[in-house]
């Protein structure tokens, strides 16, 4: 696509807020013309807005990713509106906290509904337009959880490992198409409302783990990939430390992580046992940032504690090796 995405059209899933939303207005920026796709009408019309005020022209769909027939509906709607798609972004994602025998089971099963086939479905919706047209581009937001297994977060890491899977299936189908382009993003953990959704079954108050990272660079990493595609993008030190540390010592990274998580709810404010916006959407949260930045920095030195344990480890295990 070259570095001008002037007249180019975008389709966001998820754009009602946080990184979504973010994306949303990056692209804007850009002079791109957006088809916004999320569940909450109010807050897509306010996003269309900015998009509009900021040079891109921008279409409204409400479409829930995790039916494949509204998907398809979404995918002929930017054909209608502008005659072509060249980027897709794979975005909308939910998440759902709680062990697995303590959450109910369909919390799980709509976790990997909306993460892992609300992006299945969105490539079987426009696969078929970018082989029409010979070219397309295709971003997944994965995040770390990709590569690094989240404890009490069962479906989100089951749903994050299957996008790896997924995108990669779906690189050799398209071996053949050289300009279309499968892309995936691992952000690490995100100031965004995306935990304020979340459902929430462990009877405490859960916030991300620090350090977060501001949505907006995870916009400006998918403009750019959309400029310049690769297979993938690992976005912050974090996720790469976290992807290295579980490549190399699982079973060690995995322990503290669970033991973190274990200490952090034996001590958090208990609340009560929520299903979030997994089944359907909730009015609040509708900004880019969740507010995260300085409600987890006294948390810093028990992440600090953790990365430190893990180097140790690791390093102590070789030494023993």
């Amino acid at each position: 696509m070259g570095k001008n995405l002037t007249g180019k059209t975008v389709v966001i899933t998820g754009a009602s807020s946080g990184v979504g939303r973010a994306i949303a207005l990056e692209f804007a920026r850009s002079g791109a013309d957006l088809v916004l796709a999320a569940r909450r009408e109010q807050a897509l019309t306010e996003v269309a807005v900015e998009c509009d005020n900021l040079g891109g022209k921008a279409l409204k769909v409400i479409t829930d990713v995790t039916d494949p027939v509204a998907v398809k509906r979404l995918a002929q709607a930017a054909i209608d509106f502008s005659g072509k798609i060249d980027v897709w972004v794979n975005n909308a994602g939910v998440l759902a906290a709680g062990a697995i025998d303590e959450a109910p089971v369909e919390i799980h099963n709509q976790v990997i509904q909306t993460n892992l086939i609300g992006y299945i479905n969105g490539a079987a919706a426009v696969i078929p337009f970018f082989k029409r047209q010979g070219h397309g581009i295709l971003i997944n937001n994965i995040s770390v959880g990709g590569w690094f297994p989240v404890p009490y977060a069962i479906g989100y890491s089951a749903s994050k490992f299957g996008l790896r899977g997924f995108s990669e299936a779906l690189r050799g189908e398209l071996h053949q198409w050289h300009d279309i382009h499968v892309c995936d993003l691992f952000p690490g953990f995100l100031d965004t409302p995306g935990i304020q959704h979340a459902a929430n079954y462990t009877g405490r108050y859960i916030k991300p783990a620090p350090p977060v990272y501001d949505p907006q660079r995870v916009a400006r990493a998918t403009v750019c990939i959309a400029k310049n595609p690769r297979n993938a993008k690992t976005i912050g030190s974090t996720s790469t430390f976290l992807r290295l540390a579980h490549a190399i010592f699982p079973g060690l990274s995995r322990s503290i992580t669970a033991s973190v998580i274990e200490s952090y709810l034996k001590k958090a404010e208990h609340t009560a046992e929520t299903s979030g916006n997994l089944f359907e959407p909730v009015e609040f949260g509708t900004s880019i940032h969740g507010g995260w930045s300085n409600a987890v920095s006294s948390h810093k030195r028990t992440i600090g504690l953790l990365l430190f344990a893990t180097v140790a480890g690791i390093l102590l295990m070789r030494q023993k090796g």
